[in-house]
């Protein structure tokens, strides 16, 4: 592991005269940072949403950018980062990065402030001994330029009320509970529950502010409609066995007809029989006319159960974004679902440590990384090969639109193939 810390002000060098980049204080920058946050995003947090919201962010991983023209120095962008753990194929789990309130106040845009921001995340991480970095990207065309890929997909789906659901055996002797979400009464649940899915990119929330998160109902976002609810399934011992975090909005038609709403923020079932018996009850809920599903995987269990999915209006969404900022760590630290032995020819612009040529030999028990002299069967950026990292997306497909280039005849099928998962990546929650 890497043990310097980069030079702030060497990595903030190109910034306009004036403006610093700087780590920042937990507690003393707190309020400046909120500000920044706030502007950026163009959201309000209420005081009434204060009072509950747990601090999140974790100390010495935060970096802001000062601007010092005036009188007094004024926060212009911050960052941060939280220390995480994500599972890639193979079940093993690396050190991540997981970027998060990437923020720029708005009189200070277009001056090279997120430039200069990210590209200290990026050598910070890498110097912490991080594999990787994540994020959730507010707009799609930004992080792509930073070595960024799109790692995983979400899937949202609109059902209607009594959707047709195929049945599955053993759902009939499984119980559904339904109450108002309490952390003090399911924090624990959700998070052994959470933390029981098997999936890459599944990553857990492993500090108490983070599991607060989960379960936190904000007042503004009640508007004046029910308080937080929880639908637990548990087997016939008890056990839980899937839960989904739900808010009701309730609507009438002129005609009277009940036309309301399930708005679901979390949904996660750990076997068919539990996900058959979670959706089932969460689309037959009185006076509700449609269940909005929430971020769900790709291969989502709902899915499979709708006899009607064309009904449910499926639409795919960018999730996690992902960054290699060590590749060969990286390629070495997953499994692969069939041999591959392949020399990788990968560009990057900003971690150089990780550009050249990297041969690659593995298969599902394990793999080994080394510098290359030799001729590469593959060509491509960081970006795209984070972008097939977690199995999400096949290198045939980047190649189909121009963003692998096969050097060597052949290369391309095996090496796709072995890249690939036998269930998509996901996250069931942003950050």
């Amino acid at each position: 592991m890497t043990t310097f810390t980069p030079d702030l002000a060497a990595l903030g060098a190109t910034l306009p005269a004036g403006y610093r980049l700087a780590e920042l204080d937990d507690t003393t920058d707190r309020d400046a940072l909120l500000d920044v946050d706030t502007w950026a995003f163009a959201e309000e947090n209420t005081p009434e949403d204060r009072a509950v919201m747990p601090w999140p962010l974790e100390p010495g991983r935060s970096v802001g950018v000062w601007d010092e023209r005036g009188a007094e120095p004024r926060l212009a962008a911050g960052h941060s980062s939280y220390a995480f753990t994500l599972p890639v194929p193979g079940g093993a789990r690396l050190p991540t990065a997981g970027l998060t309130w990437v923020s720029v106040h708005p009189g200070h845009r277009r001056r090279g402030l997120a430039r200069a921001m990210v590209t200290a995340h990026l050598h910070r991480s890498a110097a912490r001994g991080e594999v990787v970095s994540a994020l959730y990207a507010a707009e799609m065309g930004i992080y792509g330029r930073y070595g960024y890929g799109v790692a995983t997909r979400h899937l949202q789906m609109t059902l209607g009320r009594a959707a047709t659901l195929r049945e599955v055996p053993g759902s009939a002797d499984l119980v559904v509970e339904l109450e108002q979400a309490s952390h003090d009464r399911h924090a624990d649940l959700v998070q052994r529950v959470h933390a029981a899915v098997d999936r890459p990119g599944w990553v857990t929330r492993d500090t108490e502010a983070l599991r607060a998160r989960a379960l936190l109902d904000r007042p503004s976002q009640r508007r004046g409609t029910e308080p937080l609810r929880i639908a637990v399934v548990r087997d016939p011992a008890g056990e839980p066995r899937g839960y989904a975090v739900f808010r009701r909005h309730a609507a009438w038609s002129a005609a009277d007809l009940p036309e309301g709403t399930v708005k679901i923020r979390e949904a996660v079932a750990l076997d068919p029989a539990a996900a058959r018996a979670l959706w089932g009850t969460l689309t037959d809920l009185d006076l509700m006319a449609t269940v909005e599903s929430g971020p769900l995987a790709p291969d989502d269990a709902l899915h499979g159960l709708l006899l009607d999915t064309r009904a449910a209006r499926p639409t795919l969404h960018d999730a996690m974004w992902l960054r290699l900022l060590d590749v060969p760590a990286a390629l070495a630290g997953r499994r692969y679902q069939a041999p591959v032995d392949v020399v990788l020819e990968v560009r990057d612009a900003l971690l150089p440590a990780n550009a050249g040529r990297w041969h690659l030999r593995g298969g599902p028990d394990g793999a080994e990384v080394r510098r290359a002299d030799g001729e590469a069967g593959l060509a491509l950026d960081v970006a795209d090969l984070a972008e097939a990292y977690l199995g999400g997306t096949s290198l045939g497909a980047l190649a189909l639109a121009g963003r692998v280039a096969e050097l060597a005849p052949g290369a391309l099928a095996p090496a796709s193939a072995a890249f690939g998962w036998p269930v998509a990546p996901a996250i069931s929650w942003g950050f």
